[in-house]
């Protein structure tokens, strides 16, 4: 049994998460739980095949052999009851950077994108970088969860000739697991108007009991065909800093044009020791992540009683997936200025505020829940004494 309640310190070790307060926040005294990096070690498995290529001492031009995409194929079709086709496979070094390369082969500067926010903020980032215009069909947000605008999701796409859709499954910030008939009803609407749909699935091994992660393409031959699928195992892993990602583009005029784009970065062959580690984490890894997601379940508990006791005023967006969890902190009374002083000066603590998921939630703050036990309730008395005083 892994011991997540092992407090790993990571600092000096040029971590983003830990070493980078001064640079990024002008002090050195906050606690982090922003960026979605886990505190985790991972199995003695997966490290010792990453040590055993690391021993041989050459680190030159590498690819992977047929047994990777084997790999790939048995997680996949395992885990989603999916079944992948090697020819649909693009390795590139991140989601993000496939998103970028996705918005610059699928329209043309001054076209249209469409995001939902609140949403993972380098889908907006992407989009102005590239001079394209962002579209937003912001999620109804009611009762306590976050739900699709379809009639505006429609509209959007036709005022403002959408050309490319970013979608986030499961969702980032907000942790909605989307429903099969949520994905398909959205998904017509992208064939009828022939947009085509980009999924952010990098948070499909997070699922909570009661829901199910639905793959976009699974749902249907012509929604494969319209869809390029970004898959990796660096928030699954914990492996993010070895840089590889796999994308899977059914539709062969679509992969072409994304491939074409691809040679246009220059980018060639990916770290190495990243395929030694993709590879072997979806090979070896399962057994760790199962006690993983039970830990991340009694770390949900934890914080949802806590609120509860202790700082009422606080809603905990109920997540259905993800490790990284939305409190609504609207009902605290405070000004967006007012809420991040506190946060930051009386709690010491660094989140992710609402504000750069989108303009209409800056009175949230997303938190990740990927740590031991001992410092999510530090940091969560730390609020408490902040928000009371």
């Amino acid at each position: 049994m892994t011991n997540f309640d092992e407090i790993i310190d990571r600092k000096n070790t040029n971590c983003l998460k830990y070493d980078f307060t001064f640079e990024r926040k002008q002090r050195d005294d906050l606690l982090p739980l922003w960026i979605a990096d886990m505190d985790f070690r991972l199995p003695d498995e997966i490290i010792s095949d990453i040590q055993k290529a690391v021993a041989h001492g050459i680190f030159g031009y590498s690819d992977v052999k047929r047994s990777y995409f084997t790999t790939l194929y048995n997680w996949f079709q395992k885990n989603f009851n999916w079944e992948l086709k090697e020819e649909w496979l693009v390795k590139t070094p991140g989601i993000v950077f496939a998103i970028a390369l996705a918005i610059k082969a699928f329209t043309n500067k001054g076209e249209s994108v469409l995001i939902q926010q609140p949403v993972y903020y380098p889908f907006s980032e992407c989009i102005l970088a590239n001079k394209r215009k962002l579209v937003n069909n912001q999620l109804v947000y009611k009762d306590g969860k976050y739900t699709i605008d379809y009639e505006d999701f429609e509209s959007k796409i036709i005022n403002e000739h959408v050309k490319l859709f970013l979608l986030c499954s499961p969702q980032n910030p907000t942790g909605r697991v989307w429903t099969k008939d949520e994905l398909t009803r959205i998904g017509e609407i992208c064939l009828k108007h022939k947009v085509i749909v980009l999924s952010d699935e990098i948070h499909c091994d997070f699922v909570y009991p009661g829901n199910t992660h639905t793959v976009f393409a699974s749902i249907s031959e012509e929604f494969a065909m319209n869809s390029i699928i970004c898959t990796a195992p660096s928030k699954t892993f914990n492996i993010a800093g070895l840089q590889v990602s796999n994308i899977f583009i059914p539709n062969k005029t679509l992969r072409n044009a994304f491939r074409d784009e691809y040679d246009a970065s220059g980018y060639s062959q990916l770290n190495s020791i990243g395929l030694v580690a993709c590879q072997s984490a979806y090979s070896k890894g399962e057994a760790w992540l199962n006690e993983l997601k039970v830990y991340l379940k009694e770390n949900l508990d934890f914080v949802r009683n806590f609120l509860a006791e202790n700082l009422p005023e606080i809603k905990l967006v109920e997540p259905e997936g993800t490790y990284l969890i939305w409190l609504d902190c609207s009902g605290l009374g405070l000004t967006y200025k007012e809420l991040e002083k506190i946060i930051i000066d009386k709690a010491k603590l660094w989140l992710d505020g609402g504000i750069i998921f989108g303009r209409k939630t800056a009175l949230f703050e997303r938190i990740n829940i990927a740590c031991p036990r001992s410092i999510l309730e530090q940091a969560l008395k730390n609020l408490e004494q902040a928000i009371h005083s």
